[in-house]
């Protein structure tokens, strides 16, 4: 394992908490729709933590556990009800595998363009508009949608907005949307969980099964438990790193390397074009000297190509080719980035 990591916004350590009340989750082995006393059990257990998750997201509606982040995406997107789907241009890769006939909507300085939503949303039958909060690649803070803004412009043409929580639930307060998708691995929770949050059950058209018969599937009980005390234990505060020295890291890579500028910036997730080198040559040359970061343009059958994230935000296809992101988390420490940022001083001399 790398002596440090740094690529938390594509997983990030298990919390101790979450842990532990996995550990409980896995004596309550019976299935929660079980009708004997070990299923009841495991469905009270199952409902205390559904309720805890509403609890620590501060979220009145109901709550769908899934596999992930992913299955919530294509829950939301794929039985909203709603004739059309809109989605961003910038939107992880799971959206459009969740919505492949989308209109994609551009971006405009770190920002959904309105004029272009407006029009697509008074075209004829309902939209559900799927957005992220914070991009996974850039750490770019979508503040139409953390103001509110988006949510009125969507529902004044009468349709839905779903909002891409993954990288920001736990973190910040959610924003106004009708669903809400959250992964518990990137929270300081387990893999294999998440939720997708509905303000409306009406707003969905039930499969049948589990989960209200809004998804099939035994429910992982573990997991959920393990969610639920993540979230309950999270959050920047509780975090071994201030906001203010997590800025200072980011302006300390600033300074040997090229600033993109999508918009606002959250605290955690930072993209940064190296000077010279491509961030192929980037990650392996920081993974030799002990550091785990992740790049903002992806290698397939061997050919370096663009980011489509990067592309959507208008970056320079030079600048994309050399841009790396460096994600922080729960247990990152103020001396690993005191490393990093001198190790990365020292690669971009």
């Amino acid at each position: 394992m790398p002596s440090i990591y740094l690529d938390h916004a594509a997983t990030t350590p298990l919390l101790p908490a979450a842990r532990e009340a996995m550990m409980e989750g896995f004596a309550l082995w019976a299935n929660p729709s079980s009708p004997h006393k070990a299923g009841r059990a495991a469905r009270a257990a199952l409902e205390d933590a559904r309720a805890r998750v509403k609890a620590a997201l501060g979220w009145p509606g109901e709550v769908v556990f899934t596999s992930g982040a992913s299955e919530a995406l294509a829950i939301g997107l794929g039985r909203a009800q709603a004739d059309r789907r809109i989605v961003s241009a910038v939107e992880h890769d799971a959206v459009f595998r969740a919505a492949p006939d989308a209109q994609v909507l551009p971006i405009r300085e770190g920002e959904p363009d309105a004029d272009a939503l407006a029009a697509m949303l008074a075209a004829s039958g309902r939209a559900v508009v799927a957005v992220q909060s914070i991009n996974s690649e850039t750490g770019t803070v979508l503040m139409p949608l953390v103001r509110n803004i988006l949510a009125e412009q969507v529902r004044a043409a009468g349709g839905l907005l779903l909002a891409d929580c993954s990288q920001s639930a736990g973190k910040a307060a959610l924003p106004d949307a009708d669903m809400i998708v959250v992964s518990a691995h990137k929270l300081g929770g387990p893999i294999g969980v998440g939720a997708l949050l509905v303000r409306d059950w009406a707003m969905l058209q039930p499969s049948g099964g589990q989960e209200r018969g809004y998804r099939q599937g035994t429910e992982n009980l573990p997991g959920a438990l393990g969610f639920a005390a993540a979230l309950e234990a999270g959050g920047h505060e509780s975090w071994q790193t201030t906001a203010e020295q997590r800025f200072d890291f980011k302006n300390a890579l600033f300074r040997h390397g090229e600033v993109l500028t999508p918009g606002v910036q959250c605290s955690h997730i930072f993209a940064v074009a190296a000077p010279r080198m491509a961030a192929t040559a980037m990650l392996i040359r920081m993974d030799s000297l002990g550091f785990a970061i992740s790049a903002g343009s992806a290698c397939s059958s061997g050919t370096l190509k663009p980011s489509r994230v990067l592309q959507g935000f208008g970056i320079d296809p030079d600048v994309a080719r050399r841009t790396i992101r460096v994600s922080l988390g729960w247990n990152t420490t103020p001396a690993e980035l005191d490393a990093f940022a001198q190790a990365w001083a020292e690669v971009n001399a």
